[in-house]
C-alpha cells in the first residue's frame, strides 16, 4: 500500500510549528533565567546593603572603642609624665591636656589642631601625642604639627620644644622612626608608663 504523500506546503508548515514551539520554549527558558538573575541581583543588592550597614555599625563601635582606649592611655601617661621627665632632667611645672588652638597661615587659611598633652616649665616644653597603636603615618603627621607648634602657641616662642609619642603598641617599626626623628618614646604597660628610648638617645629640639 502506498503511503499518503504530504504536500511540501504541509511539511513546511509542520516544520514551522515545531520551530515556533521550540522558540517559545527557548523564550520561556530565557524569561526564567532572567527572573532568576534579577532575583539573584536583588539578593546581592540586599546583601551589599546589609554589609554596608554592618560596616557602619562596626566603625561606630570602633570609634567609641578607640576614644575610650585613647582616654585610658592619656590617663596612664599623664599620671607618670612628670616623674618620667624629671628623671630626664626636665622639671615639669605645668600640665595641659587636649589643648586646642589655631593660627592663620601666610596664605590666609586658618588651621586648627588639638595637642593631646603639653608639659612645660619656664624654659622647656614637651608636646606629647598619644596613640593606642602607633603607625608611621602618625609620626609624620605629628612632626608636621610639632614644627608649627610655636605658631599655635606663641607664648612658648622662646622655649625649647621637645616632642614625645606615647602608645600602647607600635606597628611597622613606627617607634623606631619616631626615635630617629628625635622624639621621646613613652609606652603604656599595665597601669603604668615608662620611657623606652635607647640609653644613648638624645632628644631633638624643635626650636
Amino acid at each position: 500500500m502506498n503511503k499518503p504523500t504530504i504536500s511540501p506546503a504541509k511539511e513546511i508548515w509542520s516544520i514551522l510549528k515545531r520551530v515556533s514551539a521550540s522558540h517559545e520554549e527557548a523564550k520561556q527558558e530565557m524569561k526564567e533565567i532572567r527572573a532568576s538573575h534579577e532575583e539573584l541581583r536583588a539578593s546581592q543588592e540586599e546583601t551589599d546593603w546589609q554589609m554596608k550597614e554592618t560596616d557602619k555599625q562596626i566603625q561606630k563601635i570602633g570609634g567609641r572603642f578607640n576614644q575610650r582606649w585613647g582616654a585610658l592611655v592619656e590617663s596612664l601617661v599623664e599620671g607618670k609624665l612628670v616623674k618620667i621627665f624629671q628623671d630626664h632632667n626636665i622639671d615639669i611645672t605645668q600640665t595641659h591636656t587636649r589643648s586646642q588652638s589655631e593660627w592663620r597661615k601666610p596664605d590666609g587659611r586658618v588651621e586648627r589642631w588639638e595637642f593631646d598633652i603639653i608639659l612645660a616649665n619656664l624654659i622647656e616644653v614637651v608636646v606629647v601625642e598619644v596613640k593606642t597603636t602607633l603607625v608611621p603615618k602618625d609620626v609624620s603627621i605629628f612632626l608636621k604639627y610639632l614644627r608649627d607648634f610655636r605658631n599655635y602657641f606663641t607664648r612658648y616662642k622662646t622655649d625649647t620644644i621637645y616632642g614625645a609619642m606615647a602608645y600602647l603598641a607600635s606597628e611597622n617599626k613606627a617607634h623606631l622612626l619616631a626615635e630617629e626623628e628625635g622624639l621621646f618614646l613613652i609606652q603604656a604597660t599595665g597601669d603604668s608608663a615608662s620611657l623606652v628610648n635607647r640609653k644613648d638617645f638624645k632628644p631633638k629640639s624643635f626650636s
